[in-house]
């Protein structure tokens, strides 16, 4: 009986059998400025979590010079359920992958350049400074490029955040993905009071800062559960949210539980709005980084 109860009682929903909706297929991925920055990734040697984590969006993003660069390898040491990204044990950090990414960012001359990671629990702190480095080095390259980041919750540690934010990035993201029921089965080694607390403590940090999260639906959340996050992103001073539906990458990932309407993502919205975001982005393709020179730009302020 001890045994059962380390069992983790989530109910997710059988798969579902159908094409996806028509509003839920995106044009494949054309134009220069793709070809462009694909050809340059490769030759860098970086990751871009468009293609690691198949994002539907990347023709679109890339073509209105829009990239996410994915640092510290392409191998997470966390595996949720969610996620494309291979999981593993990483190799070591590359100090030289911020000079790489700030090379590509004004090759490409990128207006807003997002930059995330996989987590590296194993050096939290080698990771932020990384983070930091490769903010200073666009900076450097392209003084007009807006520079946002979307970092993991470093386990919570303190030091990881504040040498982040030191290096002042125009937006700080930071996703919650799904409600906290679920986090045992969608977000492998995270806690939903652990994001809370990471985006409530870089407002106390750099209260000039633009914080941004994001969820996904169609995991088998109810509305309410994820109007309650809402509310708790609001009661901590997020502006930006952003609301996609969940995609299975694999067979081996998480099922969906049914796909939302537009007309639901709409209202989602502005349940969302009411919460006090200054931005919501909602819709099936959403994804984080999805308009997110459009989302800087409406809350543009200069971090203190």
């Amino acid at each position: 009986m001890a045994g059962a109860s380390q069992l983790v009682q989530i109910e997710l929903g059988p798969p579902i059998r159908q094409l996806k909706p028509e509003w839920l297929r995106a044009q494949a991925p054309v134009g220069e400025n793709f070809h462009n920055l694909k050809k340059l990734a490769r030759g860098l040697g970086l990751h871009t979590v468009c293609e690691s984590a198949q994002c539907p969006n990347i023709g679109e993003c890339w073509n209105h010079r829009t990239a996410t660069f994915m640092l510290l390898g392409n191998i997470c040491t966390r595996r949720c359920g969610f996620c494309a990204v291979p999981k593993g044990k990483p190799e070591a950090i590359d100090w030289e992958e911020p000079q790489r990414v700030a090379e590509a960012v004004a090759t490409l001359g990128l207006k807003h350049a997002v930059v995330t990671s996989v987590n590296r629990d194993d050096d939290n702190v080698g990771g932020a400074r990384v983070f930091a480095e490769t903010i200073r080095e666009i900076r450097k390259l392209t003084p007009d490029c807006r520079v946002e980041v979307l970092i993991p919750d470093f386990q919570g540690l303190g030091e990881p955040l504040r040498i982040v934010l030191d290096a002042r990035p125009d937006v700080l993201n930071h996703n919650t993905e799904s409600v906290p029921r679920l986090y045992r089965a969608v977000r492998s080694g995270a806690r939903y009071q652990r994001t809370l607390d990471l985006l409530e403590n870089a407002k106390k940090l750099s209260p000039g800062m633009v914080t941004k999260s994001g969820v996904m639906v169609g995991l088998g959340e109810a509305t309410e559960e994820l109007i309650e996050v809402f509310r708790d992103l609001g009661d901590r001073g997020v502006d930006i949210l952003t609301i996609g539906q969940y995609l299975r990458p694999s067979k081996d990932h998480l099922p969906i539980a049914r796909f939302y309407t537009p007309a639901e993502f709409q209202h989602l919205k502005e349940e969302a709005l009411r919460r006090g975001f200054r931005h919501v982005e909602s819709g099936p393709l959403v994804r984080s980084s999805y308009h997110a020179h459009e989302q800087a730009a409406s809350t543009a302020s200069t971090p203190a």
